[in-house]
C-alpha cells in the first residue's frame, strides 16, 4: 500500500523558511500526484502546492505562489516543500497526500500521510 510520510515543520519566524519532506513509497504506477495541503484552526484544509510523478507538472495555490516550491527527489521518493518568507497565516497542519492526477490539481487524492505543524510567530 502506499505510505507517506510528512516532516520538517517546526518554528519559525515571520519572513523565515522551512523545508518540508514527504516519504513516499508503495506506489505500483509510475505517474501519480503528490499534493499539499495545510489545514489551520477554524478553517477548511486547502490545498498548497501539487505536483505529478513522471511529468513534474506543478501547481501553486495564489496565497503561496512566488514563495514556496514543490520539488522531488525520485531516488528517494521524497517530495519536498520548501517554504520561504514565512507569514503568520502560513500557521497549519501540513499534510502531504497521494492519487490520481486525473482530476488536477486537487482531486483523487485518497492516500494521506500525518501532518506536520508549522508554526509562523508574529
Amino acid at each position: 500500500e502506499v505510505q507517506l510520510q510528512a516532516s520538517g515543520g517546526g518554528l519559525v519566524q515571520v519572513g523565515g523558511s522551512l523545508r518540508l519532506s514527504c516519504a513516499a513509497s508503495g506506489f505500483t504506477s509510475d505517474e501519480y500526484a503528490i499534493g499539499w495541503f495545510r489545514q489551520a484552526p477554524g478553517k477548511e484544509r486547502e490545498g498548497v502546492s501539487c505536483m505529478t510523478s513522471r511529468d513534474g507538472m506543478t501547481y501553486y495555490a495564489d496565497s503561496v505562489k512566488g514563495r514556496f516550491t514543490i520539488s522531488s527527489d525520485n531516488a528517494k521518493n521524497t517530495v519536498y516543500l520548501q517554504m520561504n518568507s514565512l507569514k503568520p497565516e502560513d500557521t497549519a497542519v501540513y499534510y502531504c497526500a497521494s492519487g490520481s492526477p486525473t482530476n488536477w490539481p486537487w482531486g483523487d487524492y485518497d492516500y494521506w500521510g500525518q501532518g506536520t505543524q508549522v508554526t509562523v510567530s508574529s
